[in-house]
């Protein structure tokens, strides 16, 4: 793993000694390791010590976890959602036999009071069609700034890194977003009910593809310099997809239903009140992939390199 992370001989842990002057405000100085970088080097030994889920929970609370991913919540429901709901209306061409609501009840197996909830909430897709246009995308696509805005936040704060420069941040964010998206369109287009011969149950393989795609890029996208070498980067891109596009399917398939059938009597609104509960769910699981990825790229990632990127001692890009 060593060799992924060759190390320069001439920057010491400590900094400045070889470079001539001290690294100032990060806790590092030329005089050798200052009382703040001590603790960080404490604090990462003191994690690597941990057994995988204890340091996972640790990292979780310690990024303030349930805050970001109820603000994560939101995006995913005021951003990813609405454009999602015209992205499969235009796929099938405005029709007025389309509804998403008809997929949702075909994909969750939805049947009774729950599948009359669901085909009231939702629309055909010919209401949708007015929102086709340049003005009517970018009022939703403008969203998914602060949103890979925050995604860049949590993965620095998982990471233990410093965030990106401002501008740097909106345009690597708006990369990332678009491969969000584009890699959710992918996997959605893969997809259908269950697997029943060879050729469903090969693109039920495929569509994993996407995903590992999307985490294995976040980190070098998201985060401020580099250190992580390919093998980390399949690691994440495993970790994602298994947490993704394995766990989150099924519990989908096998919670949201119940899910709804507790909001019935609530009506139409119950139909939100899931959806929003249910990006509630999502966004902590990103947040556990970004804690886990963060785990696991320290433990394989020689020490020294580690220390070095969270204390700011080598000069991030």
């Amino acid at each position: 793993m060593a060799d992924d992370f060759p190390l320069d001989p001439a920057r010491p842990i400590a900094g400045g000694a070889a470079q001539g002057d001290a690294v100032q405000g990060d806790g590092v100085s030329g005089d050798g390791v200052s009382g703040d970088a001590t603790a960080r080097y404490d604090r990462l030994a003191h994690s690597k010590a941990l057994d995988y889920p204890v340091a996972i929970g640790k990292r979780f609370f310690e990024i303030d976890g349930l805050d970001l991913g109820a603000l994560l919540a939101l995006e995913l429901f005021t951003t990813v959602i609405p454009l999602a709901l015209i992205g499969f209306s235009y796929a099938n061409g405005f029709s007025e036999s389309f509804s998403v609501g008809r997929v949702m009840i075909r994909q969750l197996h939805l049947a009774g009071e729950e599948a009359e909830l669901v085909r009231s909430a939702f629309g055909t897709g010919a209401k949708l069609k007015s929102t086709w246009t340049v003005f009517g995308l970018a009022s939703f696509l403008v969203w998914g700034i602060p949103m890979s805005s925050l995604v860049a936040k949590l993965f620095a704060k998982a990471w233990r890194r410093t965030r990106l420069p401002f501008l740097q941040e909106v345009f690597r964010g708006a990369g990332w977003f678009a491969l969000f998206l584009g890699t959710q369109t992918l996997t959605a287009n893969l997809t259908g009910g269950r697997p029943h011969d060879v050729v469903s149950v090969l693109r039920a393989v495929v569509s994993l593809f996407p995903t590992f795609l999307l985490w294995s890029l976040s980190p070098p996208i998201l985060l401020r310099g580099g250190g992580i070498g390919w093998r980390q980067l399949a690691w994440c891109g495993l970790i994602g997809t298994i947490i993704d596009a394995l766990l989150l399917r099924v519990a989908t398939r096998v919670f949201l239903p119940l899910l709804l059938s507790g909001w019935v009597p609530f009506g139409p609104i119950g139909v939100s009140m899931t959806l929003m509960t249910w990006c509630t769910v999502i966004a902590a699981f990103f947040v556990v992939t970004a804690c886990l990825t963060a785990v696991v790229w320290e433990r394989q990632a020689p020490t020294e390199l580690v220390f070095q990127f969270q204390t700011g001692a080598i000069r991030n890009r």
